[in-house]
């Protein structure tokens, strides 16, 4: 599957459905970045008149996993992807549109040459920064990802 934001928008809705209902949107991607947009309503609110961590959560990961999907749909191989871990920080409330941004792409390209020729596992940490309309920082993200080349049956 070629990924481009028209393909995740399909891919969204049948596989992370959640996300979709929500109002989670991939704007932009290539090999270094990916940017994700969510926007405060009704569906996605907390208690506190913001935007429900979860759902911050959800919009970080595809920042970074979309990138991981991307290179190892244009590797030709089959690996696994799995988050093994993640932490965020909350500055400010999310209202209005969310933007976050990924920039670390480029950490995936070395850890998939591995992974291929090693056939070993191997994990990398990706971040995410979510800002507000003013440009603000509302929220930032660390994935650990997992990286493991499928075994042949």
């Amino acid at each position: 599957m070629e990924v481009t934001v028209k393909n995740m928008k399909r891919f969204l809705m049948f596989k992370l459905p959640s996300a979709y209902l929500c109002g989670v949107k991939l704007k932009e991607i290539d090999n270094e970045k990916a940017v994700v947009t969510v926007k405060y309503k009704w569906i996605n609110q907390n208690p506190f008149n913001s935007m429900y961590f979860a759902v911050q959560s959800m919009a970080s990961e595809l920042s970074t996993g979309a990138i991981v999907i991307k290179k190892i749909s244009e590797s030709g191989q089959k690996i696994s992807m799995l988050v093994t871990n993640h932490s965020g920080t909350f500055t400010k409330k999310a209202v209005g549109l969310i933007t976050f941004t990924c920039n670390d792409g480029n950490l995936i390209d070395e850890a998939l040459k591995r992974t291929i020729e090693t056939g070993e596992g191997q994990t990398i940490s990706m971040n995410s920064v979510g800002i507000d309309e003013k440009g603000d920082q509302v929220s930032a993200y660390k994935y650990e990802w997992s990286l493991k080349l499928k075994s042949k049956k």
